[in-house]
């Protein structure tokens, strides 16, 4: 489960998690919808010292707006992935991702979860964030990485 693109160095840190062994990806990306809150993504802006971005939260595109941007995010990860060696698959998801990642756990027999996202420190506080929620969800381990950085 993914946020944003992957950049060369996540592609390369998930691929190489588990040594020789093949791995298969299916990836869900979330594009910013309509519960997502802008004034705790100002408090982790400002929490990781990035005052200029907690200022420019109202910028970023949500809702249908962010469709577009999420497709182009979801292309991009599945080229690097693919190109690294690594059958992937992937979907955009719009309505409540963790049922769509339970569902998808079930439907393809996920051995494991990664969600790999930057860091969301309030959420995590109040273990809201989508690796906290999911451990209870989905009935396989959950593994939580942080993007290496921006994509």
């Amino acid at each position: 489960m993914i946020e944003k693109a992957l950049t060369s160095a996540d592609v390369e840190f998930v691929t190489t998690l588990h040594g020789e062994e093949p791995v298969a990806f299916h990836l869900l990306l979330q594009p910013r919808g309509e519960q997502a809150d802008r004034l705790l993504r100002a408090i982790d802006d400002i929490a990781l010292g990035e005052i200029d971005e907690a200022a420019r939260e109202g910028e970023t595109p949500e809702g249908e707006a962010a469709k577009s941007e999420g497709e182009q995010a979801l292309d991009v990860s599945l080229r690097a992935l693919r190109a690294a060696g690594s059958q992937a698959e992937g979907r955009l998801v719009e309505d409540h991702p963790l049922d769509a990642l339970k569902a998808l756990v079930a439907e393809v027999g996920a051995d494991e979860v990664i969600v790999l996202t930057d860091p969301h420190y309030v959420e995590e506080f109040f273990h809201r964030d989508w690796a906290s929620r999911a451990r209870h969800k989905v009935g396989v381990p959950v593994l939580k990485l942080f993007s290496h950085s921006k994509a």
